[in-house]
């Protein structure tokens, strides 16, 4: 709402002079509650900042959300109808619930998202945190935005890599032991190939051949392939149903086997592919260099059935809009699937999500390395340390294993999302789970300390004082929690779920410095009322930020 006023005097000023770029802004604290910088005007104009002053007041002063105007230091400052614009705000917040934010941007239009996608055989790591939560993230933003959302985990299951991991198996491997521990065995003997393959080369070119095999169904390669397969499955559900993050499909990169070759023929029958030293590739011109569709040996690649999966994804979705939440590193693979449907004569949207990595102490992870941290193994640590703090806190809480695990796991996902998608984050366990600063717990108990005072009062919307808004501690809180709507909208045009992090975090920081400044109930009705729905309103907002970040909030901790 408080969006939709700067943009309707920003609108008005533009028409009524004929120009473009006045900026309508919400200066500092205190200050006033908008303000328009006059200077350019003043330079342009040859003018005296209350010349200029003079010339744009009268336009604005008869707006139905201006109560008054001055000059201040350059700045004409806007003093809004304080109660009225409280009273919509904080009645919209209260009758709409965890809707208020919803808005018909997408109008149904048909978007999907790709996120996730370990890799098969190998454990889920901290490593695929953030694709995971960014992309549950995107998929609240766009649908609270109206989009209808196809969310897809497009699984490693295909590749070189798993004839890497058939031969280790077959080499080294024991049927019992992986029986046992599949996805820990597996993992080992991934790493064993290797160290084995630096002495001996030979190895490489023996994975090249199985995989060749197994992309022509040999039996025996393919009993192996879905046994890995039906194993990791079941180890990532497990995962997913902790974080709370549900996917429309699971189809994986082996899905598109039987619809590459149709691929490979249309480009051929478009005149696009090229033979170049024995490879098939795609000649993407001086500003990318050229894409391999398949190797020397016949065998296709990442790209042929990225291809295939885009061309399907448009066929069946009925969508021209993927989103790719997928590491910084992929950045070239991505424009060059932008460039091959380009050619082929599609007009996809390949929307790359970048992010950077998950660091441990400073150090990238590496499965190949042996450098790698089980994701469950971090979830299970968090959960206690969370239980433990809790049961310090609030001995008597009932339910703490709910409790510890939806702040344990909260507290990973927020630590992700606050940060800026394309830096590296550093994952620091006992930080993230403090219960001050910049962390989940900390937004999570900002609303339950709000929930404890709604528990023990009624509110009463019939004997609310609307007028006490327009004091200073209460409308500045007014006026973000306004901002509600437009900071959702900047999170889905910006693919950047840490818009809506920080602004609830800000939020919660307002409300703890408020509520340690104010009385909540007290005793005269209006202003009790008044207190109540505040505090409420602000209890909503937190907790529809916190389900669009896919952590879930609480009534008690």
């Amino acid at each position: 709402m408080i969006e939709t006023i700067k943009r309707q005097l920003k609108d008005k000023l533009e028409q009524h002079f004929q120009i473009e770029g006045i900026v309508v802004e919400e200066p500092k604290k205190g200050l006033a509650d908008l303000a328009v910088p006059l200077f350019a005007f003043v330079k342009a104009w040859r003018m005296s900042p209350m010349q200029v002053y003079e010339k744009f007041e009268p336009v604005l002063i008869h707006d139905e959300a201006v109560d008054q105007i001055e000059l201040t230091n350059g700045f004409l400052n806007i003093y809004l109808k304080r109660g009225p614009l409280a009273s919509a705000i904080l009645t919209m917040i209260h009758e709409q619930k965890g809707n208020y934010g919803n808005q018909t941007i997408g109008n149904g239009i048909s978007v999907a998202m790709d996120y996730s996608s370990p890799n098969i055989a190998k454990s889920f790591g901290v490593g695929h945190l953030r694709s995971t939560v960014i992309g549950n993230a995107l998929k609240n933003i766009y649908k609270k935005m109206g989009y209808r959302v196809v969310s897809i985990n497009h699984l490693g299951d295909w590749g070189t890599q798993f004839g890497k991991m058939i031969v280790a198996y077959q080499k080294w491997g024991n049927e019992a032991d992986v029986k046992k521990n599949p996805i820990m065995e597996l993992q080992k003997l991934y790493i064993r190939f290797h160290d084995e393959e630096k002495e001996n080369p030979q190895l490489e070119q023996d994975a090249r051949d199985v995989f060749r095999a197994l992309e022509q169904n040999d039996e025996t390669y393919t009993q192996l392939w879905t046994w890995f397969k039906e194993e990791s499955l079941r180890e990532f559900m497990e995962m997913y149903d902790l974080l709370g993050v549900e996917f429309d499909f699971y189809t994986g990169e082996s899905f598109y086997n039987d619809k590459m070759d149709a691929v490979v023929e249309e480009l051929d029958h478009k005149g696009l592919l090229k033979i170049d030293d024995g490879a098939t590739i795609v000649d993407l011109g001086e500003d990318l260099p050229p894409a391999l569709i398949k190797r020397t040996d016949g065998a296709t690649l990442y790209m042929t059935r990225d291809v295939a999966a885009l061309l399907y994804r448009h066929q069946t979705y009925n969508t021209d809009h993927v989103l790719y939440v997928v590491g910084n590193e992929q950045i070239l693979h991505f424009k060059q699937l932008q460039a091959i449907t380009d050619l082929m004569g599609y007009h996809f949207n390949v929307d790359h999500i970048n992010f950077g990595l998950v660091l441990i102490d400073g150090k990238k992870m590496s499965t190949r390395g042996g450098k790698f941290k089980r994701l469950e193994d971090v979830i299970t640590q968090a959960i206690e340390s969370a239980k433990e703090a809790i049961a310090a806190k609030n001995p008597n809480l009932k339910d703490q294993d709910m409790v510890a695990r939806a702040v344990g796991i909260g507290a990973i996902i927020f630590n992700d999302l606050k940060n800026e998608k394309h830096s590296d984050i550093d994952f620091n366990l006992e930080n993230m789970l403090k219960f001050e600063g910049q962390t989940g717990p900390y937004l999570q108990y900002s609303s339950v300390r709000i929930a404890s005072i709604l528990r023990e009062n009624s509110l009463d919307m019939d004997h609310v004082d609307y007028a006490s808004y327009s004091e200073n501690d209460y409308f500045e809180i007014i006026k973000l929690l306004g901002q509600f709507p437009y900071i959702v909208e900047r999170s889905k045009e910006n693919n950047a779920p840490n818009f809506i992090a920080r602004y609830i975090l800000s939020l919660a920081q307002s409300f703890n410095s408020f509520y340690g400044k104010h009385r909540i109930n007290v005793e005269e009705l209006m202003q009790k009322n008044a207190n109540l729905l505040f505090v409420e309103s602000i209890q909503t907002v937190i907790n529809e930020g916190l389900r669009l970040l896919g952590i879930q909030s609480l009534s008690e901790m």
